[in-house]
């Protein structure tokens, strides 16, 4: 499918994403992944090897989020010496040759590359209205053993990890980081909250203690993260509806899902590894810039994505409606989600097989979101999440007197 080719309509009138009223407009889709790692920290793969994946394989933007760390400066990488990763290093000085790959071999016959920055490999694959590199950051912390990640997208000079006395004080001190640049240098960023499931480091009451966070990972493509919880944590999906209740209750805006692969490993594919092309977003945005991507996220204007495709999503002072991109031999779930006034756990509203659906407003609801499952199986899965789905943003309902 080509997003850039797909146009609809998005008329926000009583009902609101995150509190602000939006106009009719008519936009492009564009597809893109925001958690992603290089030889620049833990993963085992050039940039530019990883770029030309992510462009071949029509998405439209990436973000290299490597563990603290900006692509910029001087940074040698020995290569293994596996044979699995020898080979790699030949495949890329083959493709790139040998006027654009800086390395040397030291007397122990070892491989040392010079990695190339983001401002020298960005201009090899960007191009207007066609493909974006977002530089990004997952800020690496921790609070007695426990993993607090989160990402920062689009900012310009790397962030240390801020530490603190909790895992809440870690989280909204490296938020308040990012809000820090981003208001300085007045260039729209986004802090999201990765994997809370890793480790079990991030609780539902320390997503709901968070101030000014609007985004977190649903799914995440990592292969130890833990999405669909155990006997005795719960979900991702759930704890986003969960928290998404205590932020109505607080009048806060809502919790934004993302899907990200978290790729870490380029040459062995499986369960067991970290792999590309397992989770993106969909965002819908008047150009491909950075800009227009992240004031598109601000509005909930996107749907994460595992597989399935959207060709329609409306919403109305009336009623959500749906439509998927249908594929030969496939079938669909389309399920409503949400909140009902006065209630203090989700459920599921309604829930209809086939390729269209719409969900009547009422003033009954806090909020409403669409799950679509399809019949088709994910061709690299992790955990039990073995089809096919997208999710699409929650809507606050405010319905007319």
């Amino acid at each position: 499918m080509n997003y850039l080719r797909l146009f609809v309509v998005l008329s926000f009138i009583t009902v609101i994403g995150c509190g602000e009223q939006q106009k009719p407009s008519t936009e492009h889709w564009f597809k893109g992944n925001l958690h992603t790692h290089s030889y620049w920290s833990d993963g085992d793969e050039f940039p530019e090897v990883i770029m030309d994946w992510y462009k071949s394989h029509d998405y439209q933007f990436v973000a290299l989020t490597d563990h603290n760390t900006l692509a910029e400066g001087d940074k040698w990488k020995v290569v293994s010496q596996d044979s699995l990763y020898q080979n790699g290093f030949k495949n890329y000085l083959d493709h790139y040759g040998s006027n654009w790959v800086n390395y040397k071999i030291d007397s122990l016959n070892q491989t040392h590359v010079k990695l190339k920055t983001y401002e020298e490999y960005k201009s090899l694959f960007e191009e207007r209205e066609k493909f974006l590199i977002i530089q990004s950051e997952e800020i690496t912390d921790h609070f007695q053993g426990k993993p607090l990640h989160m990402n920062a997208t689009n900012i310009k000079k790397k962030i240390d990890p801020q530490g603190g006395n909790s895992v809440v004080e870690v989280l909204q001190n490296n938020i308040d980081e990012v809000i820090k640049q981003r208001d300085e240098l007045e260039i729209p960023m986004i802090a999201h909250i990765n994997h809370p499931n890793f480790g079990y480091a991030i609780g539902l009451q320390d997503m709901i203690a968070l101030k000014n966070e609007k985004y977190f990972e649903v799914y995440n493509g990592h292969h130890m993260v833990n999405n669909s919880g155990d006997s005795t944590h719960m979900s991702t999906e759930k704890m986003w509806d969960l928290i998404n209740i205590a932020y109505v209750e607080k009048n806060k805006p809502l919790m934004y899902g993302l899907a990200t692969d978290d790729s870490h490993n380029y040459h062995v594919k499986g369960g067991k590894w970290s792999n590309a092309g397992r989770g993106w977003i969909v965002v819908r945005a008047d150009s491909l810039s950075s800009k227009s991507l992240i004031n598109a996220m601000e509005t909930g204007d996107f749907y994460a994505s595992t597989g399935v495709e959207l060709s329609s999503l409306i919403v109305d002072e009336k009623k959500i409606s749906i439509e998927v991109n249908q594929k030969a031999g496939v079938t669909y779930q389309i399920t409503f989600i949400g909140c009902k006034k006065g209630k203090d756990i989700p459920e599921e509203l309604t829930s209809t097989e086939g390729f269209k659906a719409s969900f009547e407003l009422t003033d009954d609801l806090l909020f409403v979101r669409c799950k679509i499952t399809s019949s088709k199986l994910h061709e690299n899965p992790v955990e039990d999440l073995l089809y096919e789905t997208a999710w699409t943003q929650p809507v606050l309902v405010t319905m007319s007197k």
